[in-house]
């Protein structure tokens, strides 16, 4: 069976560490018949030398444009406004199809290019996601969250190992545990959620989509800690309105997971921006009745290491469908011909 050649960029984003593929997985796809060309990078985690030990080739930072035609290109987050045209297929989170800021000019770079894009978040199977980095997600954000609500949290945020954060969270308690909500408690984000939240000794509510049919807002406001992991296709009561933040309340920190910010959907339009690793919280209430929102669109970077063996553990068993658009590649696929006829 024909291999693809994958390419696997290198993040254009200054604070991005991780990696789709990690060496002891491209070293299975290559004794599978794979070709593998990784370029250097001044920002991954993971030495270009282990990937140079399990077999890869080797190209300079930010070449993919130049990659042999066929060949898939694979990465995290968005890709570099150049080349204006995309002529490959691209593997990666693109937050391509609700309406987000900057959406259609990426929808528009296919168009012009004749590429394809394979967005990470729609490789499904009966509706479901099969890869993410949806546990990490949930873990760095409540874990930051609970860090911001006991002032155990300056003025940024960089990576870390998790031995490193679950120290942290495990030293912070002074005083009675926090009351926690987890919104979305049974999916990835919101599992990883949980567990941070408990290990920091937080008294953990859990809720689900039933929870959430019809809000009891009362109940949602007298938590100290909110954690968002909800992520909708529709719209939807909010789970903080702007009304909300005048109300009184117990709630003082919100951790958005989901970061749907720029969304029609965003279920927390008390925020409408990202938040960043220098500037990792924003004041959305009153001096009187302070409410502090962490959205941070890439919160697995900070867990660098632990989320990429992830990642890529759940992507590599698929890749050998990749060539026939089998199985979740198809389910993408219909997402992006939907939007690129």
């Amino acid at each position: 069976m024909t291999r693809p050649h994958l390419w696997i960029r290198a993040e254009a984003r200054p604070t991005e560490q991780r990696v789709p593929i990690v060496p002891a997985d491209a070293a299975t796809l290559i004794d599978q018949g794979f070709a593998i060309t990784v370029e250097d990078s001044p920002t991954r985690i993971i030495p270009l030398e282990e990937f140079v030990a399990a077999g890869c080739s080797v190209a300079p930072y930010g070449s993919w444009g130049d990659a042999p035609e066929g060949a898939v290109v694979v990465g995290i987050k968005e890709l570099p406004e150049e080349p204006a045209d995309l002529a490959h297929s691209h593997v990666y989170f693109a937050h391509a199809y609700k309406g987000q800021e900057g959406a259609e000019q990426t929808l528009d770079r296919f168009r012009r290019g004749g590429g394809e894009l394979l967005d990470v978040e729609y490789l499904t199977v009966d509706g479901k996601r099969v890869v993410a980095f949806g546990f990490w997600a949930g873990y760095v954000g409540a874990a930051l969250s609970v860090l911001r609500h006991r002032s155990d949290l300056g003025g940024g945020v960089s990576p870390m190992s998790r031995d490193e954060l679950d120290a942290r969270l495990q030293s912070s308690l002074v005083g009675e545990p926090e009351r926690a909500l987890v919104i979305g408690a049974r999916g990835r984000s919101g599992q990883g959620a949980v567990e941070a939240l408990e290990l920091a000794g937080c008294a953990v509510t859990r809720w689900d989509r039933v929870d959430t049919e019809r809000l009891d807002k009362a109940v949602l406001l007298d938590h100290d800690i909110l954690v968002n992991c909800v992520f909708s296709n529709v719209r939807r009561e909010p789970f903080v309105s702007r009304e909300d933040v005048s109300s009184p309340r117990r709630l003082r920190t919100v951790g958005d997971v989901t970061c749907d910010v720029t969304s029609e959907n965003n279920l927390l339009p008390i925020n409408t921006e990202i938040t960043t690793w220098d500037d990792p919280v924003r004041q959305v209430g009153t001096e009187q009745e302070p409410l502090e929102v962490i959205a941070i669109d890439n919160l697995p970077s900070l867990l660098p290491l632990e989320s990429s063996i992830s990642f890529s553990s759940e992507l590599t068993p698929l890749l050998a469908d990749l060539v026939e658009r089998k199985g979740p590649w198809a389910a993408s696929l219909e997402w992006f011909r939907r939007h690129v006829p």
